[in-house]
């Protein structure tokens, strides 16, 4: 039986826009109230994920910063695994190839992140993997669809979703994951039933046990809809 979802937020409960969808919200809510525990996981920082949390209605546990941040409840303790020094000196590297070729980087959130660094799309993912690897710095390079994020090794959203289900005294083939993108490969490899939405590129559809007919948010009510039943309800 299941017993705990976790789910992306970007391009899974919004459209590409960042709408959230509120037939999504309506179905997380629906989990909720029936005992079944809902985890938000983004690359987004944790005071945004308390914000998203408080308005969706979920009780604040969170996968944060890819993996970077983990935290069961609002209550609980914000766990950080992997240190951001690496993910500083390796955009440091970055802005300095890339001011040199008169493009600047924007970093999102710095004063609020944890354990990654995030930063515009202006520049190509595979060019900064390629300067990265060439200064021996041991940092993956992630592409969101909506911002270049840098990790440390190790850290990862399934690596989270399976420290999170220790601490709710599960196992990761209790929980169900949904997600779009890269960054949520391993989630939907750890967790017990993977879901991606339409819209995620190739990767992340092989990666999962099913694909949705449905795109975006769309794609999250059906797949919420398709195991409803497999959870188990209190």
């Amino acid at each position: 039986m299941l017993k705990a979802l976790v789910t992306d937020v970007d391009g899974t409960i919004t459209d590409r826009r960042r709408r959230i969808s509120t037939a999504a919200v309506e179905a997380v809510r629906t989990l909720v109230d029936a005992g079944i525990e809902v985890v938000l996981a983004s690359g987004n920082t944790v005071c945004f994920m308390d914000g998203l949390c408080k308005m969706v209605g979920t009780d604040g546990s969170i996968i944060g910063e890819n993996g970077g941040v983990y935290r069961r409840a609002f209550s609980g303790t914000l766990h950080i695994p992997g240190d951001q020094k690496v993910c500083l000196e390796a955009f440091e590297v970055l802005k300095d190839y890339f001011d040199g070729r008169g493009i600047e980087l924007e970093l999102f959130g710095a004063q609020y992140r944890f354990a990654d660094v995030a930063f515009a799309r202006n520049i190509g993912p595979d060019e900064a993997r390629a300067v990265i690897r060439d200064h021996g710095l041991p940092v993956r390079v992630l592409d969101t669809g909506f911002a270049i994020h840098l990790q440390p090794p190790g850290v990862s959203k399934g690596a989270a979703l399976a420290e999170l289900a220790r601490e709710m005294g599960l196992s990761p083939a209790e929980m169900m994951a949904v997600g779009d993108s890269e960054n949520d490969i391993e989630m939907l490899e750890v967790a017990g039933v993977g879901v991606a939405v339409r819209n995620a590129p190739a990767a992340t559809r092989t990666a999962a046990d099913r694909v949705t007919e449905g795109a975006y948010g769309d794609g999250f009510v059906e797949a919420v809809k398709k195991y409803f039943d497999d959870f188990e309800t209190r």
